[in-house]
């Protein structure tokens, strides 16, 4: 991967493709106040030095029969590197978990698990989540509603400069 410095124009783009990642590419140039054409080769450089990793539609998960988030808190009995690589392997398998974290501290992972129901949780913890090696206990919690659930990172664009007087 190539390193970027990014500009300005960069940080607007990257800004309002995580907003919308449908967006035109004719409006994302006007958005970051340039042509189309190197808006366009802005966008390919910043995919391929890896600032962009792909464009996905944001889902409803209750209008898609997903009724449930739970973050489950995972303790493996062992911290071998081997034995976190595998656990990790076998969680990209299981289409129910959409995110999992390494964690420092009691927890060794942290992972937020989407079911249509509190019953298939529950089957997936029993079937797939302490079945799994190594797992020595899951700590399950319950979300009850979420306030807040943005994509991505916070990009801080700086406003535009001034236009210079006419001479």
């Amino acid at each position: 991967m190539q390193r970027v410095k990014l500009d300005r124009i960069d940080r607007q783009i990257l800004r309002d493709l995580q907003e919308d990642g449908r967006m035109t590419n004719v409006d994302l140039a006007a958005r970051a106040g340039i042509s189309a054409p190197p808006c366009l080769r802005r966008v390919r450089a910043l995919e391929e030095a890896g600032f962009i990793k792909g464009y996905h539609a944001q889902l409803d998960q209750a209008s898609l029969g997903y009724t449930v988030t739970v973050f489950a808190h995972v303790g493996l009995n062992s911290q071998a590197e081997a034995d976190l690589v595998a656990f990790e392997n076998l969680v990209r398998e299981w289409d129910e978990v959409r995110e999992c974290h390494m964690l420092a501290g009691e927890t060794d992972f942290l992972l937020r698990v989407v079911a249509k129901d509190w019953d298939a949780y529950q089957r997936f913890v029993t079937e797939k989540l302490t079945a799994a090696p190594k797992v020595a206990n899951v700590k399950s919690a319950l979300a009850i509603r979420s306030a807040k659930n943005l994509p991505g990172v916070p990009i801080a664009v700086e406003p535009k400069p001034a236009a210079e007087p006419a001479a």
